[in-house]
């Protein structure tokens, strides 16, 4: 006869998933248990989790939906458990007198607890009860957006996301700690901190600590080393006459006055509608343009490879921008952002974007900042490189075997087809018009999307 031994590694796992699959599926009321009623005492609790290298670990903490087995004595006769005050299902099966498993419930209240029963788990049966401190925490916050990525000191960023709740500590790149005047946001959907002073111009992620545990932003906060055209000495601005492309902005057409609110500008900027033209036709293809020196002087390879490698995926590699929209901007214009100078007007093609912000879910909505913000493009979102996977060397090469290497923004007024925004078949068009709205750009710069993951349990 053969015998059939289960490996030990496999019997965790095994037992779990019978477990998880019995809680679910096994209707049975807490009241079946009747044996006990003595003294309840609570000595671990461990989160059981059959996906982690780490399957039954002692843990202080716990996230909604997340299983416990918690150690101690007097199980049995067990009647209730609440967590953070809330009823929690436990099954009965899976109660010894010394363990238990109870699950915490998706409903359970955090925030919302009454501050009496938050962070604690209280066990009752006929005879006994007992509350045990414990912290439960919301799921793992997220961070989705940062305002602006490289504000001047002084000034306030907003961060948003979800799980932002109760805000404590925020680090900079440099390890510049901030632990007073962050404002949190009830619902943990943002928050805002002052840039501090001494913040490195090297850049990387923000670490936030909140409530719900600690999060990190993408490595794109203050990052300068990647800027290829500021208008103030970084990078080199490049322009031919205005007499044969009246639209082309040269150095006499940017701006140094400060503007903004909140956040303001940088030195010098970009008007993409110089004071000189006074409006943009509709069916402009190409109305303004301004373009980095390019062939010769631009080198991406040598200035960026050091921070970002030229084998990280694109969808993890992205040109970043500083915006200001004082006025409502909606309906007709859009930037195109070219990262080579080979193309022709309307293009939905190449490696290109066109960048349309007042164009939402197929309508047309107003677009209008109050001061500087940032905006982030993916490379893969150019179109060039939008239906495939690539790696920072497609562009790197792409823009070394081109001509003309500028890189440029142009302002283009053409009609906006749904079917090309989209890539499918759609009649939606919006007809261009003239307009005379105000875009100012400035801080082009190219930046690492990669996002360290906060481990609950790195130590």
């Amino acid at each position: 006869m053969k015998k059939y031994i289960l490996n030990k590694n496999y019997l965790i796992p095994l037992f779990l998933g019978i477990m998880i699959f019995s809680m679910l599926f096994t209707a049975c009321d807490n009241s079946d248990s009747s044996e006990g009623g003595g003294e309840i005492t609570i000595t671990k609790v461990f989160l059981e989790d059959v996906n982690s290298s780490v399957p039954d670990r002692e843990v202080n903490f716990a996230r909604l939906g997340q299983l416990l087995r918690i150690e101690g004595s007097g199980f049995k006769g067990l009647r209730k458990v609440y967590i953070n005050g809330y009823s929690t299902y436990f099954n009965v099966v899976f109660v010894t007198d010394k363990s238990m498993l109870v699950s915490v419930s998706a409903d359970t209240p955090i925030l919302d607890a009454d501050p009496s029963v938050r962070n604690t788990i209280r066990f009752e049966n006929d005879n006994n009860e007992t509350i045990y401190s414990f912290e439960i925490r919301a799921g793992k916050p997220i961070i989705t957006n940062v305002s602006n990525t490289m504000p001047n000191v002084g000034e306030t960023i907003t961060v948003k996301g979800s799980g932002l709740t109760e805000v404590s500590k925020v680090i900079f790149p440099g390890n510049v700690e901030v632990t007073s005047g962050i404002t949190s946001d009830e619902d943990g959907e943002f928050f805002t901190v002052a840039m501090p002073n001494g913040v490195s111009d090297i850049g990387g992620s923000l670490y936030v600590q909140t409530s719900n545990g600690g999060v990190y932003s993408p490595a794109y906060f203050n990052f300068k080393k990647g800027i290829i055209l500021d208008f103030d000495g970084n990078g080199t601005q490049g322009y031919w006459s205005t007499s044969t492309i009246p639209g082309m902005i040269t150095p006499t057409d940017l701006g140094s006055a400060s503007i903004g609110q909140t956040n303001l500008s940088h030195g010098k900027y970009v008007p993409h509608r110089p004071d000189r033209i006074a409006s943009i036709s509709a069916a402009t293809t190409r109305a303004t343009e301004v373009w980095t020196a390019g062939t010769g002087v631009d080198n991406w390879r040598t200035q960026l490879t050091p921070y970002i490698p030229a084998d990280t995926p694109l969808d993890q590699v992205a040109f970043q921008f500083d915006i200001y929209v004082p006025d409502a901007w909606k309906d007709s214009g859009y930037l195109k952002i070219c990262t080579i100078n080979n193309f022709n007007g309307g293009a939905w093609s190449g490696g290109v974007y066109n960048y349309i912000p007042w164009l939402i879910d197929g309508k047309s909505v107003a677009f209008q900042t109050t001061g500087w913000v940032t905006i982030t493009i993916p490379f893969n979102k150019f179109y060039q490189w939008s239906k495939a996977d690539f790696t920072f060397e497609t562009v790197l090469a792409y823009r070394e075997a081109a001509t003309y290497q500028n890189f440029g923004i142009w302002f283009e007024n053409a009609d906006v087809k749904m079917k090309d925004v989209l890539g499918t078949d759609s009649a939606v068009e919006f007809a261009s018009k003239p307009t005379t709205v105000k875009v100012y750009t400035d801080n082009w710069r190219i930046v690492s999307l990669d996002t360290p993951v906060y481990d609950d349990f790195a130590n």
